[in-house]
């Protein structure tokens, strides 16, 4: 395991059945703030393909910092203002209640959702919406719903509409599938952007959320490619000889930082996409690959082994000296900007043991988030209070999230076979 994820080149060995992920909550935490979410009532008689409540419910479980209430502890299931009990809710210690309701309209076949959050101690309408979409949105209403909620409890900005892509691989004989998937951020709905039989890798979401630039090997040879999300149109934007490897999008999704080995070393360029002009960052004898942009564009972070072993660089965006970041352990890659720009996570090894871990850029403290052995391709939601990143469970490859304060934590294994290379797209307008 001397490169372990250094190159990112090496992905997956077991098989996988293409399904959605399903979520296993490993951890939560002490402080999370008790919520009670009341199973929406259905106004309208009309069977309903989602149910919303649940899917509010479990959003707001995997963030970490809600714990909603047991439906079978309600003492009364409440629709309304007028049919809420303050009384009791307080009693079973609930700070928050959200209720509402579902319904539809035959002619125009749309379905309403009205919800409303309540402060349970000074018993005051802290929130209240409806929203209204076809049937296939009653998903997506169910994540807007939970992310509205967790803002008014917390102050963030919920993460629960975004979406997450991943890789997986499919044993078929002796044939190797490679898919390209996303899926929500709670692993459900997910989509096949691309199938090949060989590899692929390292996909990097632009920054609206409409393009994923990827790492593949269908031409015998490691290429970079730019898919539209959408359309599923997609552009091969290097070719060169060697090593076109680790794209990642600058902040105003112009340019992509690549690692290339056409002049012969494996180094850091950036490539604008406008114009398709390549500027040279690095000149080492040593392997420099897996930038990250700062959040302000001005600097980047990327993994050299010009130490002697893996370690985390920072440099200007504009090229000039890199300075080292990373001391502890021998081996520490992989590195991506916290949100606000303020710390690195990144991937360290301790006593044989791959974990994620954080630095702050200011201080210099790290920290270690994760306690499996095997982590790995670590990316931050777009809110920064997660971390998802490719793990081991149970003998076959997994995708995790760790609460970034929380320490909360659960798993996204496919129903079959392996998983991994996960990104978390930023915030995406539908």
């Amino acid at each position: 395991m001397k490169k372990h994820i250094f190159f990112t080149l090496v992905l997956l060995i077991s098989g996988l059945a293409r399904a959605d992920l399903v979520i296993e909550i490993d951890k939560g935490s002490r402080a999370a703030i008790p919520v009670a979410v009341v199973p929406f009532a259905n106004e309208s008689g009309q069977p309903l393909a989602e149910d919303i409540g649940q899917i509010v419910t479990e959003d707001l479980k995997r963030s970490g910092d809600i714990e909603p209430l047991d439906r079978t502890k309600m003492l009364s299931i409440p629709s309304k203002a007028e049919e809420i009990y303050f009384r009791d809710w307080g009693l079973l210690g609930q700070r928050y209640l959200l209720v509402g309701g579902v319904q539809y309209d035959a002619p125009s076949q749309v379905y309403k959702v009205r919800y409303e959050l309540y402060n349970v101690q000074s018993q005051q309408r802290v929130l209240g919406k409806v929203l209204s979409g076809k049937s296939e949105k009653l998903r997506d209403m169910g994540h807007a719903v939970a992310d509205a909620v967790y803002e008014a409890v917390t102050g963030i900005r919920g993460v629960f509409s975004t979406r997450i892509a991943y890789v997986t691989l499919e044993k078929s004989g002796n044939k190797n599938i490679y898919r390209l998937e996303v899926a929500d951020a709670d692993g459900r709905r997910s989509t096949e952007l691309l199938k090949r039989s060989m590899p692929i890798i390292s996909p990097a979401w632009s920054p609206d959320g409409k393009k994923l630039a990827y790492v593949s090997f269908e031409s015998q040879r490691p290429a970079i490619y730019v898919q539209d999300t959408i359309t599923g149109t997609r552009t091969q934007v290097t070719s060169f000889k060697g090593l076109n490897s680790a794209p990642t999008w600058s902040p105003d999704g112009t340019k992509l930082a690549v690692t290339l080995s056409k002049d012969g070393n494996a180094e850091l360029y950036v490539l604008d996409l406008r114009n398709n002009s390549l500027k040279r960052l690095t000149n080492h004898w040593a392997i420099d690959t897996e930038a990250s942009w700062s959040p302000d564009g001005r600097t980047i972070a990327f993994t050299s082994d010009r130490g002697g072993g893996p370690q985390i660089y920072l440099m200007d965006a504009s090229g000039g000296s890199p300075r080292r970041l990373t001391f502890e352990g021998r081996y520490n890659s992989r590195p991506r900007f916290s949100v606000d720009g303020k710390k690195v996570y990144y991937v360290h090894q301790r006593d044989g043991s791959f974990n994620v871990a954080s630095l702050d850029l200011e201080s210099g403290q790290d920290q270690i988030l994760t306690q499996t052995e095997m982590d790995e391709s670590p990316s931050v939601a777009p809110n920064g209070s997660m971390i998802i990143y490719a793990t081991q469970k149970n003998g076959k490859g997994v995708l995790a999230v760790v609460g970034v304060n929380s320490g909360s934590k659960y798993t996204l294994p496919a129903q079959f076979g392996d998983v991994r290379e996960p990104a978390w797209s930023p915030y995406i307008s539908r």
